[in-house]
C-alpha cells in the first residue's frame, strides 16, 4: 500500500496534484488542518505500507516517525521547504528540501518534474504567498494576464480553506478537495467549471472577508504590526490569508494575526515575515511551546494568554 501524506493547505495540495497527475498511483491519503503537520505518526499506525510520499510537512516535526519507516524498509520520497532538522542517511530516503525563503514545495516538485503541470505550480506558489515566483513561472508560461489573475485568485482560496481548528471549520476536507481538483489536469479548466470548488470557496470567501474590513490593529510600529481576531469560525478560516495580505501591503513590516482559541486560555498565531526581508518567522515563533514554520511564514498553535506581550515584544525586538 502506498501512503500519500501532504499539507492540507495550497502548497500541499498543488504539490500531490502535479505528482500524481505525472504518474497516477493509488493511494491511502493522510493530511489535515495547515496546522496539523505531525502526520507522519499516523503512517507508522499502519499496516503493509510498501512506500512513502510526504509533501509540504517539516521534517522536524516529524523525524521519529520518519525513522521508524526507513527502519522498516520503506521507501520514503520527502519534498518540503520547512524546518529539517537533521536529515537522516539512508538509501530508502529520496530527499528533497530546500529552506530557501523563496520557495515552496509546489515549485520544487515543479522542478523535479520539469515543469510538466506547471500551472498547478503557479498555483501553489500563488496559495503559499510567493508571488514573485509565481509571477515569474507564469510570465515563462506566457501566460495571458487574465490566467495569472485566476491561477492567483484559486491558489488564495485553497490556502483559505486550510486553516481552522478543526476539518469542521473548513469549506472542504483537505483530501476532499484534493480528489475533486486532481479531475482538472489544467487548474484553468475550474474557471470553466460553474460547479468547481473553486465558486463555492470565493463566496465563503467573500463572506469572510467581509468580517475584517472593521478590525484595526493593536499593536503598529516600523517593525511589526498585530491583529487580534475573536473565536470565530470565520476568523480561524481567514487567520492566514488575511496575514499575508497584511505582508503584501506593508513589504517592510512583519505581521503577526492571533486567533483565540476555543478554550479562551489561548491564541493561534501566524506571523508573516517582511516581504523585503523573508527571515526569522521560523525563529521568532520556534522559540515559543508549539511554535514553527519556515523563514518566511510561522506560526504558534498556543499561546498562552499570559504569553501575548512576550511574544509581541521578541516579534518586535527581531525586526527592529
Amino acid at each position: 500500500m502506498h501512503v500519500d501524506v501532504f499539507n492540507g493547505d495550497a502548497d500541499g495540495i498543488c504539490a500531490l496534484l502535479q505528482l500524481r497527475l505525472a504518474t497516477a498511483k493509488k493511494a491511502t491519503l493522510i493530511t489535515g488542518i495547515k496546522r496539523d503537520i505531525q502526520l507522519l505518526q499516523q503512517v507508522t499506525e499502519l499496516e503493509d505500507v510498501s512506500s512513502v510520499t510526504v509533501l509540504d510537512i517539516s521534517m522536524e516535526k516529524n523525524l521519529t516517525a520518519l525513522h521508524s519507516l526507513l527502519d522498516s524498509d520503506v521507501p520514503v520520497f520527502y519534498c518540503d521547504h520547512h524546518r529539517h532538522g537533521e536529515i537522516p542517511s539512508n538509501g530508502r530516503l529520496t530527499a528533497l528540501i530546500d529552506v530557501e525563503p523563496n520557495t515552496c514545495t509546489s515549485l520544487l516538485v515543479n522542478t523535479h518534474l520539469h515543469g510538466a503541470f506547471a500551472k498547478w505550480a503557479v498555483v501553489g506558489a500563488f496559495g503559499d504567498n510567493m508571488f514573485a515566483r509565481a509571477y515569474d513561472l507564469a510570465n515563462e508560461l506566457k501566460l495571458p494576464q487574465s490566467d495569472t489573475e485566476f491561477l492567483k485568485e484559486l491558489g488564495t482560496l485553497l490556502n483559505y480553506n486550510g486553516y481552522g481548528a478543526s476539518i469542521e471549520d473548513l469549506h472542504f476536507p483537505p483530501s476532499e478537495l484534493y480528489q475533486l481538483l486532481l479531475n482538472y489536469d489544467c487548474p484553468l479548466k475550474l474557471r470553466d467549471d460553474p460547479a468547481s470548488a473553486f465558486y463555492v470557496l470565493r463566496k465563503g470567501f467573500g463572506e469572510d472577508t467581509k468580517n475584517t474590513q472593521e478590525l484595526t490593529p493593536i499593536v503598529t510600529s516600523e517593525a511589526a504590526t498585530v491583529f487580534e481576531l475573536p473565536c470565530e469560525a470565520w476568523a480561524r478560516r481567514i487567520s492566514g490569508v488575511f496575514g499575508n495580505d497584511l505582508a503584501n501591503q506593508s513589504p517592510g513590516t512583519a505581521h503577526a494575526v492571533m486567533t483565540l482559541n476555543q478554550s479562551g486560555e489561548d491564541y493561534t498565531v501566524s506571523v508573516r515575515a517582511p516581504i523585503n526581508n523573508r527571515v526569522g518567522a521560523d525563529e521568532v515563533c520556534s522559540a515559543f511551546a508549539t511554535g514553527g514554520g519556515r523563514k518566511a511564514a510561522a506560526g504558534i498553535n498556543q499561546l498562552p494568554i499570559a504569553k501575548k506581550n512576550e511574544f509581541i515584544e521578541a516579534l518586535t525586538r527581531f525586526y527592529q
